[in-house]
């Protein structure tokens, strides 16, 4: 770590009031360009800290950066991880209002939610399925806080990689029989197809994206407790919204999950 603590609970300040307060500001590593990676999870952690310290609820761990092609793009060679709210959570159907947000974008996504822990390092695929109680269609609501989507990935960890809002549908489904890999997924706007994926888009599978995040945390001491809601990563692009757009989202054997934004 490159960064003093001092430095670290001000960094934390000043993204979670960016959040809060729905106001785009300046990426990080401008103004603090020795920031590396421990110190952009040590800013993560503390806003987590501030946070929960005010009564805020976790409601579940989030992948990003979770396709092969992206990380290579990016120079990285394992996907980033943040923390999902209870404030954040909305239900299938909702309207959720943009005037909260800063420049909303959506991701269809698989989450998971585990029966047992799981704890890396040496976590796999085989691990993760056996572990896991069941899957459920989700999308997440991407808000990053800085200018113009301007930022690198020290600032994007920082900010809680973008986490702002998510929706969970109905549908749950346990994982043997249902083929992850191929699941299809078809994202709509406005009544028209915008964007098609299948979970192979998240790593080859989706729970590969479960055992990197059980891996990473495993290398900080950390591990996902049985009860577990993950987000496993998007499966299509993320897509601009704004007030007045409808989204519905349709998985094959999951059903589908909807929203509009005001």
């Amino acid at each position: 770590m490159n960064l003093i603590e001092d430095t670290i609970a001000h960094l934390a300040e000043h993204l979670e009031n960016a959040e809060l307060r729905h106001e785009a500001v300046r990426k990080i590593t401008d103004e603090y360009p020795e920031m590396d990676w421990d110190d952009a999870y040590a800013i993560q952690d503390a806003i987590r800290a501030r946070k929960t310290a005010r009564g805020t609820r976790i409601a579940g761990l989030k992948m990003g950066l979770t396709s092969f092609a992206k990380m290579r793009q990016m120079g990285v060679s394992e996907p980033v991880y943040g923390f999902l709210t209870d404030y954040g959570a909305c239900m299938d159907g909702a309207a959720i209002d943009t005037g909260t947000l800063i420049h909303p974008k959506v991701e269809a996504e698989i989450a998971f939610v585990l029966k047992a822990p799981l704890k890396g390092p040496g976590c796999h695929i085989g691990d993760v399925l056996a572990a896991t109680d069941f899957v459920v269609p989700a999308v997440e609501v991407i808000d990053s806080r800085y200018e113009n989507f301007r930022f690198d990935l020290k600032s994007v960890i920082a900010d809680n990689t973008s986490s702002a809002r998510f929706v969970v549908g109905g549908t749950h489904r346990g994982t043997e029989g249902l083929d992850l890999k191929n699941l299809g997924v078809v994202l709509e706007k406005n009544g028209e197809v915008v964007a098609t994926a299948a979970g192979a888009a998240v790593l080859g599978h989706p729970a590969n994206s479960v055992a990197m995040l059980a891996n990473m945390l495993g290398a900080r001491g950390r591990e996902l407790p049985a009860g577990t809601f993950i987000m496993t990563g998007g499966v299509t692009e993320a897509i601009a919204v704004a007030a007045g757009d409808s989204i519905t989202v349709r998985y094959q054997h999951l059903g589908t999950v909807s929203m509009r934004f005001t």
